[in-house]
């Protein structure tokens, strides 16, 4: 009898104990993974009690708040379709996205002397608050980015290289955040995709842009092709694959075969590159990895090393074969080059206050990597220079101001090929550094140049 009953004590402690470690599991290891969840019931039972913080711009804008009625909180998005893939939204049914999601425990109160504060309130049966957040955003420009994307796929990008701050981001097609409730299932269904946020999301071919990439390898292994001369007939054999070029260039050195964005040039440079100094490339410039916006985002790919055979290396160099990369990679890219080789981490929330006012999270530019070296982000930049002086880049000229820019024509399978242009400004002292890509649009030169510099022009005359 009583080996019975010590039997069953043992096997209670045994249980009790398995229990208390899988408690302590789900509390420690996975409590945080859980809390953050978008369908995480508790944060929608936190909304009906507490006053959710508002989200601004950097000029002050208004880009998300709340406001009761009958009791019930509703949260209202002035800028709708314009913010909506940065901002997010909230929805019973369909949870959380975006920096809604990211900084819910801010928004909420659920962070800093508010996390006290609001547990007093809630005991004494008071209004609780969350707190407030700036972002490094303009919405203006945001705004002007949205309109010029005219509802074509695509996507703009612009930031601050000396620091990261993100000005512009924005993807078209957009949606509603105010009508969720209302046009849910035909988002689902829209083969446009307009759910997914293409600057951060987008995995797209660079094109021609990505010779900037390609140039800062080759240099970096060998420094003396700055001033070697390459000679295009107006195609390259590799490996018996032949890949053909835009135009003769006859003899070029490395900055005219970047104005002209010649692909005999390049692709050679990448055969010569290897495998190993190829992928070392795309790593020193975050190509393949997620930059830590605190969105979701795309962290790149090309073809596995063992896969850089000759003819992938020659396609890759010039933005072709496997490679793919969001809008936001070759906007860090651009910035690469005019931070003179130094990409900042990019971010989009200045700062966090509480319900007080008190600032309780605040964002500085912090160094990510150093994806090449001064002297190579200088021998590149000429090259970007002269292709908007005289090359595939001129529409993107700016009046009274010096733009270093690089386009791309990026053949894909789903038809045309998409346009694309990365670079900055002003050249002297880069404070702007921009992608923009259009969907199936074709020439970059003709197509996504203009918008840069559209937006570039307005960005200086609001003092960035």
């Amino acid at each position: 009898m009583k080996n019975n009953i010590l039997k069953l004590g043992i096997l209670m402690l045994g249980l009790f104990a398995i229990l208390v470690v899988y408690l302590s599991y789900l509390q420690v290891i996975r409590g945080p993974a859980i809390a953050a969840n978008t369908y995480n019931r508790r944060f929608q039972e936190y909304e009906a009690q507490v006053l959710r913080g508002a989200i601004y711009d950097a000029k002050g804008a208004v880009l998300a708040r709340t406001e009761f009625a009958d009791g019930r909180g509703r949260r209202i998005y002035p800028r709708g379709r314009e913010t909506a893939h940065l901002i997010g939204y909230i929805s019973e049914l369909y949870g959380r996205a975006g920096l809604e999601s990211t900084y819910d425990r801010y928004l909420l109160g659920r962070e800093g002397a508010d996390r006290i504060r609001n547990y007093v309130n809630n005991i004494l049966d008071r209004q609780q608050s969350g707190g407030d957040m700036v972002l490094t955003l303009d919405a203006d420009l945001q705004e002007l980015a949205v309109d010029l994307l005219g509802g074509r796929r695509g996507a703009v990008v612009i930031l601050d290289p000396r620091s990261g701050a993100v000005r512009v981001m924005a993807s078209s097609p957009s949606f509603d955040p105010n009508r969720l409730g209302d046009i849910w299932s035909s988002l689902v269904a829209d083969e446009a995709a307009p759910l997914i946020n293409r600057a951060t999301q987008g995995a797209y071919p660079p094109g021609s842009t990505f010779k900037v990439v390609t140039a800062a390898g080759a240099l970096a292994e060998k420094p003396d092709l700055a001033a070697k001369t390459f000679s295009c007939p107006g195609f390259i054999e590799v490996n018996g694959y032949k890949l053909m070029d835009t135009d003769v260039h006859g003899e070029v050195d490395l900055k005219e075969a970047l104005a002209v964005s010649c692909n005999t040039t390049f692709a050679q440079l990448g055969v010569e590159l290897g495998p190993d100094g190829f992928e070392k490339t795309v790593k020193a410039f975050g190509l393949n990895q997620d930059p830590g916006l605190g969105l979701p985002a795309w962290p790149g790919t090309i073809a596995p090393t063992d896969k850089l055979h000759p003819t992938e290396l020659a396609s890759s160099a010039i933005g072709q074969g496997e490679v793919l990369v969001s809008p936001l990679q070759m906007a860090l890219v651009a910035a690469a080059v005019a931070n003179k080789g130094v990409i900042m981490r990019p971010y989009l929330v200045d700062t966090v206050k509480d319900s007080m006012g008190e600032v309780i999270l605040q964002t500085s530019g912090r160094k990510w990597l150093t994806a090449t070296s001064p002297q190579i982000a200088e021998t590149i930049k000429d090259g970007m220079l002269d292709a908007v002086r005289y090359g595939t880049a001129t529409a993107a000229a700016v009046s009274g101001m010096q733009v270093a820019g690089k386009t791309g024509s990026a053949q894909n399978p789903h038809g045309t090929s998409h346009a694309w242009f990365i670079g900055f400004a002003p050249a002297g002292q880069p404070s702007l550094a921009v992608a923009v890509i259009l969907e199936n649009a074709g020439s970059g030169g003709a197509v996504a140049a203009p918008i840069a510099g559209r937006l570039i022009a307005a960005a200086a005359a609001k003092g960035y």
